[in-house]
């Protein structure tokens, strides 16, 4: 809220010369013309225009003008002016601030003319930002009297434009992973432009391929303009299989081939997908709240939403309008919404939460109420995580921690019954500590993902020309039913596994238990013969026979099969040895908080060996992909705990050397020595490193199952679960497997 309030109809007015129409990622120049009102602004006064935090458009400057962002800034009266842009100096979400200072006063009518992106000597312009939003404000505040207490301009007279997708580029097609025989399933089809937003700018007659006998799917379908994504409902399939479906133009091109679809005639549970974890323009986000969940139904396909805004910016109305959306939202088996925040206090008293409730109606507990001001139960702030699980004794509530700018310290405050898992990946990075603190702590924790989306696509969520380097998180729901009283038995049993973004069907279990328990939420045991992810067992088998089975929107790279810090096995699917395909793979991240980026500037020399080829891995920004000039491969880009990489395609499989020179690390390696395994050149930082190993010249194989036997340690707590990583650079991480020592 603005801190300043008086007289905003005698601040003056703001206009700008762009359309009211703009495609999202376009180069442009925009001219913001601002007349002063009634006071005029005195000497050394100014305006200051901002942006939302999310924003991702190009950085502006004013130092080069040859440069992108370049801005310039005029008085009519022919004041001299002092210009300057800041991030993070001014009061959330609207942190990107453009300052001009007039140095002499205005009086009312004179105009500030400020050019964004000035092109007048040979600049490219600017970047929009490259996600959609129905009113991208250029937000105007205005300090007429020099005191540096700004007012700003009525909400209606704020200057915008609506942002809108470009051509469609990449075709999607999802399907779930894991349904019955003659379960009723849907397929959603969009297309996406180059930033990952959804389009309607494309006109085609798409030709239905499936790999089996399915149901109710149409031979094609017509795509016009104006249509951005098709839902086809009631597809079932009578025989038991592994599917795909593919997309075919009219000359039989494939656009695109769906995840993996397992129909089963016999299962405890289906899968279900959920990105519960993001936020809208009503706090630090884009577009509605309202927007977001449509865009999470309807255009992302997904099962279960929520959303997470941060508590210090929900105020009381605004929290009666989330739990009146989740209401409206909510349909049982088609489309499953839970009402939720985000606890959000510093790190030091614990960090960030995310909180669902299973009913609408329940109180807000915030970490402090900074930007709410007023509230109908000042009581309910909780200054602590210690503080916060308190206050949720007696709620029917879920916590997850989350790793985002306030990272969660497990170590301050944990309640297994209320938190019973922690995010792994989000569009923030990929976290894989905050797992291996549970277990240092000896804490049974699950493992979600989640986006903290804050572009408003929650379930589809892409970087963008922002510095996050990741794509957001996704969670897989082993659930019997779609409605919240399911899912909210089957989180506390942590029945889930995480992923970076991708669908893939990954399993893990232990069958032909003796004497076999697992642990209920209530304390309670009951028999069982076959354990699933999450669960905690007792058994009297002194052999572990451990099931495995990955498969995957791309080929399966590795798959590791963990037992808490330790990994117990490593599987490297495909024959390596003399192959000519080499991956370079960066990793890692600098600490744990918002300086947890690590910025990559690298030159790639392939010597005494020809370079056919250069395959990027996670190089999400369309305008910095690796160049390429003979054997030489330079690529500037991030990792935030995640990975990127490039696949090396060679002439010869054994001869010459590749150098790797960077800002983190230079090294240089006999491809003759690259084998099976990796070759691993440790950073500093957080697990920050690079790995060079080989890969099979042809694709990997998207299925990958197997039987391994762990002979266990009695007197020991086994922690098992799978890591695993995708050809594509997609990583899945399932809930462990807890076999507890017998009690005496």
């Amino acid at each position: 809220m603005p801190h300043n309030t008086f007289r905003p109809d005698l601040m003056g007015h703001a206009t700008i010369d762009a359309g009211a129409v703009l495609v999202a990622g376009d180069w442009t120049s925009i001219t913001l013309t601002y007349t002063a009102g009634f006071y005029g602004i005195d000497d050394r006064g100014s305006i200051k225009i901002s942006f939302r935090s999310a924003t991702d458009q190009t950085r502006f400057q004013c130092e080069n003008p040859e440069a992108p962002g370049y801005v310039t800034a005029v008085c009519s009266n022919g004041s001299p002016t002092k210009v300057w842009y800041e991030s993070h100096r001014n009061l959330r979400p609207w942190h990107h601030t453009l300052y001009v200072q007039c140095l002499r006063y205005l009086a009312a009518g004179d105009q500030i003319t400020v050019c964004f992106g000035d092109r007048r000597d040979g600049a490219r312009g600017f970047r929009l930002q490259t996600f959609c939003e129905k009113a991208f404000q250029f937000r105007v505040h205005v300090d007429p009297f020099a005191t540096y207490d700004y007012v700003v301009l009525p909400e209606g007279q704020q200057p915008s434009v609506q942002l809108v997708s470009g051509p469609g580029v990449t075709w999607r097609a999802v399907v779930p992973t894991l349904c019955k025989t003659g379960q009723p399933f849907a397929l959603g089809i969009k297309v996406e432009d180059r930033w990952g937003n959804p389009s309607d700018h494309i006109e085609a007659s798409i030709r239905l391929r499936a790999s089996g006998p399915i149901t109710g799917l149409p031979a094609t379908i017509d795509v016009t303009p104006g249509q951005c994504c098709h839902r086809i409902e009631g597809l079932s399939s009578a025989q038991a299989g592994d599917f795909r479906i593919e997309l075919h133009d009219v000359e039989d091109r494939v656009l695109a081939r769906s995840n993996p679809l397992r129909i089963v005639e016999h299962s405890d549970f289906c899968h279900y997908w959920s990105d519960m974890h993001g936020q809208s323009g009503e706090t630090i986000g884009t577009n509605t709240a309202e927007d977001y969940f449509t865009f999470a139904r309807d255009f992302a396909f997904l099962d279960i939403a929520a959303h997470q805004a941060n508590d210090f910016q929900i105020t009381d109305r605004f929290w009666r309008e989330l739990n009146a959306l989740t209401t409206a939202f909510n349909e049982e088996d088609r489309f499953l919404t839970v009402p939720g925040y985000e606890w959000s206090g510093n790190t030091s008293v614990g960090g960030d939460r995310n909180v669902w409730y299973r009913e609408e109606g329940r109180p807000i507990y915030r970490a402090h109420g900074y930007l709410v001001g007023a509230t109908d139960h000042p009581s309910h702030e909780c200054s602590t995580a210690v503080d916060l699980f308190a206050r949720l004794q007696d709620e029917d509530a879920l916590v997850v921690a989350h790793v985002g700018g306030r990272f969660a310290d497990i170590t301050y405050a944990h309640d297994g019954r209320l938190e019973p898992s922690v995010e792994i990946h989000s569009a923030w990075g990929t976290f894989e500590w905050i797992v291996d603190d549970a277990f240092h702590q000896g804490y049974r924790i699950g493992i979600v993902g989640g986006s903290d989306e804050h572009k408003g696509r929650p379930g589809a969520s892409y970087p963008g020309a922002a510095k996050f380097g990741a794509t957001g998180g996704l969670t897989c729901h082993l659930m019997t039913a779609l409605n919240r009283d399911e899912l909210f038995s089957a989180f506390r049993r942590r029945r889930h596994f995480a992923t970076s973004g991708c669908r893939a069907l990954v399993d893990i279990k232990i069958p032909d238990l003796l004497d076999g328990a697992v642990e209920l939420p209530d304390g309670s045991e009951t028999s069982i013969t076959e354990a699933r992810m999450g669960d905690i067992i007792t058994c009297a088998n002194d052999v572990l026979s451990i099931e495995i089975d990955v498969v995957g929107d791309a080929g399966v790279e590795r798959v590791e099969l963990r037992d808490g810090l330790e990994t117990r096995h490593n599987w490297r699917p495909g024959s390596r040895a003399m192959e000519r395909r080499v991956r370079v793979w960066c990793e890692g991240a600098e600490t744990r908080g918002r300086g947890r980026l690590v910025d990559w500037e690298v030159e790639l020399l392939v010597s005494d060996n020809d370079l056919l080829d250069v395959r990027p891995i996670n190089f999400w920004n369309p305008e910095r992909q690796p160049s390429v000039n003979g054997n030489s491969v330079r690529w500037s880009h991030v990792t935030t705990g995640g990975c990127h990489a490039v696949d090396l395609i060679l002439a010869d499989a054994h001869a010459g050397k590749v150098s790797f020179k960077s800002n983190q690390i230079d090294l240089e390696v006999e491809i003759k020595e690259i084998e099976d395994g990796d070759l691993f050149f440790p950073c500093g930082g957080l697990k920050k490193a690079v790995r060079i190993h080989r890969l099979p010249n042809a694709e990997l194989d998207p299925m990958f199952s197997t039987s391994f036997s762990l002979t266990r340690d009695l007197e020991k707590e086994h922690r098992l679960y799978l890591a695993v990583v995708f050809e594509d650079g997609h990583q899945a991480w399932t809930s462990p497997i807890y076999v507890i020592p017998r009690r005496p």
